[in-house]
């Protein structure tokens, strides 16, 4: 199985593509080297960790540990999302709304499967 099939790797690229797409046509132009920047590198980082993982799963220390890093991550996308919301240099309440929703539904599932790791690895 490659980490292509993990649906937290799926939702994880959705939200890079969203947030790069957010990021470009939604943002201030002064934005794009600032917080559009910062969410740009934490949303990439969500994906990565996984991918990271997954690589590393045949030891389950290192593979608990990436995934940690890509909720650590993930909230970090979060926080940087309210922040543009917040100053308003993003403005569309309904593209936050629904950004922020997709963010917080991976955070759940990554704590899903990071639980599930913890109490099912090579078993």
């Amino acid at each position: 199985m490659s980490y292509k099939n993990l649906e937290i790797w799926q939702l994880a690229r959705e939200n890079v593509n969203q947030i790069h797409e957010l990021t470009i046509n939604e943002l201030p132009k002064f934005e794009m080297y600032e917080v559009g920047s910062q969410i740009r590198r934490s949303s990439k980082s969500v994906k990565a960790n996984i991918v990271e993982g997954y690589g590393r799963r045949e030891y389950k220390h290192d593979f608990i540990r990436f995934l940690t890093f890509a909720l650590a991550s993930n909230y970090e996308t979060l926080d940087h999302l309210e922040t543009l919301f917040e100053t308003k240099s993003l403005t569309d309440e309904k593209i936050f709304n629904q950004a922020h929703d997709r963010i917080n539904h991976l955070s759940r599932k990554l704590y899903n499967f990071l639980n599930a790791v913890h109490s099912k690895h090579n078993k």
